[in-house]
C-alpha cells in the first residue's frame, strides 16, 4: 500500500513553492538587497551634506529654506 498523503498539507507545501519562486523572480526583475540600498541613500546623503557644505553663504543663486 502507498504512503498515506494530507492534501491540505501537500497543498500547502505545493502554494508555498509557487510563491517562493515568483518572490526569486521578483527580487532579480526589481530589488536589491535591503543593504544596498541603505549604502546608497547613506552615500547620497553624506554628498548632499558635504555639498551643503561648501555652498556659499552670501550666495543668491538659490534661496534659503
Amino acid at each position: 500500500m502507498g504512503e498515506i498523503v494530507n492534501l491540505r498539507r501537500a497543498r500547502k507545501v505545493r502554494d508555498r513553492r509557487a510563491k517562493e519562486a515568483e518572490a526569486d523572480a521578483n527580487r532579480l526583475a526589481h530589488g536589491r538587497m535591503k543593504s544596498e540600498r541603505a549604502l546608497d541613500e547613506a552615500t547620497a546623503r553624506l554628498e548632499k551634506e558635504k555639498l551643503d557644505a561648501h555652498r556659499l553663504q552670501g550666495s543668491r543663486s538659490e534661496p534659503e529654506r
